[in-house]
């Protein structure tokens, strides 16, 4: 009964709890990319981002508990994260670090060697770099929203229901980040503006 690709993540947890360590490789390699960067995306800080990605997957091995009700694998996934983040937070105050220092070897798909054009890759970090700071200018309820939707892929409903946030203030969350992130980022000078 080996788990394979075309499960769904309720189906794998169960195998996995049953004793099929395989399915659990399929869960982590479908999750561990878009949990990652919502965790570096909402914190701002890639160190934090790890130690709590670290601690959501090792929360899910150690617990026998499994998503209440209607609540998605992906959503309860999503939410154990958001919860050890806000814990973190709590106990040692929420600091604003904004270095990010994401690990693709770890996290997701190695670059390819193929792309050592110094002028393209000079190009994709002023990108990364404007991006970053565009999402820093979002108000904190705006840019969790964002990201849940971006690297969680998450549809509006499970975003309210793991923000306990009425779905109709959901949807305007994402469509004032949305439109703010539109701003920024056609106008390199807004950005600029905005962050001096």
């Amino acid at each position: 009964m080996n788990a394979t690709l075309t499960d769904d993540d309720a189906a794998l947890l169960r195998r996995y709890r049953n004793g099929d360590a395989e399915a659990f490789g399929v869960l982590y390699a479908r999750h561990r990319l878009g949990l990652y960067r919502f965790l570096c995306g909402l914190c701002g800080d890639g160190v934090l981002a790890e130690e709590i990605f670290q601690e959501t997957w090792l929360n899910l091995i150690r617990s026998e508990s499994s998503p209440l009700g209607q609540a998605s694998f992906k959503t309860w996934l999503y939410q154990i994260a958001r919860n050890r983040l806000i814990d973190h937070w709590r106990k040692h105050g929420r600091l604003q670090g904004r270095e990010e220092a994401f690990d693709e070897t770890l996290h997701g798909e190695a670059l390819s060697g193929e792309s050592q054009d110094p002028e393209r890759e000079l190009s994709l970090s002023q990108d990364q770099q404007r991006l970053r700071a565009a999402l820093d200018e979002l108000p904190g309820e705006q840019r969790e929203v964002f990201l849940l939707r971006a690297h969680g892929d998450l549809e509006l409903t499970e975003i309210a229901e793991l923000t306990r946030t009425p779905a109709e203030t959901v949807k305007s969350r994402l469509r004032y980040a949305l439109q703010k992130l539109r701003r920024l980022l056609a106008d390199p000078a807004a950005a600029e503006e905005v962050s001096a």
